[in-house]
């Protein structure tokens, strides 16, 4: 909205000063102060009324013990972020292009669900809160609507089915007729991937917030002519608007750091982090490199797998030996380094090293070709 005001200030009155407005970096920027500012202002209200409604965690039993002392710290935190991210984007964002438009709908649609699944959870005290086959329906419809939009909308017509492939010159993947239902299971993966990291004191955010300024920037470059033609990537005109909205993913994450970090005043909950692994997972699909993601959301794949791997292999040891066997101690990964006595800091600082190592990474595959 700021946006289209300056805008039409420039054209009108054409006052010195006010052209930095149409630049994506400068909108990027304020952007990413606003969500901060934001955060820095809303949280302590936000974590207030958490406080006083007794909206607090209640931790697993079959946890770590070194958890046992979080029980009751206030969660629905995802609300701060939600909101430091959705302001900034409608105060300096282009909310006319489409690309905006389908990051906005995928947020606020996963950040309903999730805060139905917190509501259910810490205040309707319903232990499972939000079925898991409604959530699941829920993550498909996301990737349903967002997939046929990009397959059928006609400014994507030349472009709604194809990728960059990593390490790969001049040449992209068609998806063809399987496009629809692997972005659906893009979206739905990452949803749950993100869901499933946010275990241990600010390694959610931290890590949604390292591949939000990765994407960013390869969102900008995406969305310039001259950039993309040197990188060999997909142009895709109007996809650097998408780097207003990651400022904002960035700002909002360094700010709810402030207080998710160890020891964590507030969590952010499935609100925050289905509406996060939603975003990221369509983010990837906008921009264009959605064979970049296990790269790019390294973190979160590893933690996924984890999972995966844990309940299968013990699910054919018990029917194989008759008893259930483990691979890691316990999963998600964190909870395995957690068990082997690592300090809960140290883990959440080493997995942040090693997703910017993955960003790098990332940016490498470009040129690595």
């Amino acid at each position: 909205m700021l946006y289209y005001l300056a805008e039409y200030i420039n054209k009108t009155f054409n006052p010195p000063g006010f052209d930095v407005f149409k630049f994506l970096t400068w909108r990027s920027a304020l952007s990413a102060i606003t969500a901060m500012i934001i955060c820095f202002w809303a949280g302590p209200k936000i974590l207030a009324v958490l406080k006083k409604k007794h909206v607090g965690e209640e931790i697993r039993h079959d946890g770590p013990q070194s958890h046992y002392t979080k029980s009751g710290t206030p969660t629905m935190g995802g609300l701060i972020v939600l909101l430091a991210i959705l302001v900034p984007v409608i105060l300096w964002g282009d909310l006319k292009n489409t690309y905006i438009l389908l990051i906005l709908l995928a947020t606020v649609w996963m950040g309903l669900v999730g805060f139905i699944d917190d509501y259910l959870k810490v205040v309707k005290k319903m232990k499972k809160g939000l079925v898991a086959r409604y959530k699941l329906m829920n993550q498909i419809g996301l990737g349903i609507v967002v997939a046929c939009l990009i397959y059928f909308l006609p400014e994507f017509q030349d472009i709604n089915s194809v990728t960059t492939i990593p390490f790969i010159k001049k040449i992209e993947f068609d998806f063809s007729y399987l496009y629809i239902p692997i972005m659906v299971f893009i979206i739905t993966a990452t949803s749950n991937a993100v869901n499933l990291t946010d275990g241990l004191d600010g390694l959610a955010i931290g890590c949604v917030g390292i591949a939000g300024l990765a994407i960013g920037l390869i969102a900008y470059l995406s969305g310039n002519e001259i950039f993309s033609r040197y990188l060999n990537i997909i142009y895709l005109p109007g996809n650097g608007e998408l780097a207003v909205y990651c400022a904002a993913l960035v700002g909002a994450s360094l700010g709810f750091l402030w207080f998710n970090s160890y020891p964590a005043q507030v969590f952010m909950g499935d609100t925050g982090s289905l509406a996060l692994g939603g975003a990221i997972g369509t983010l990837s699909i906008l921009i264009k490199k959605e064979f970049l993601l296990p790269i790019l959301g390294g973190i979160f794949f590893a933690e996924s797998l984890s999972v995966i791997l844990q309940r299968y292999y013990f699910k054919y040891t018990k029917k194989k030996y008759g008893e259930g066997r483990r691979v890691l101690k316990m999963a998600p990964l964190h909870h395995h380094f957690e068990l082997g006595g690592i300090p809960e800091p140290k883990i959440v600082t080493r997995f942040y090293i090693v997703a910017v190592i993955l960003a790098i990474l990332t940016f490498a595959t470009f040129k690595i070709r």
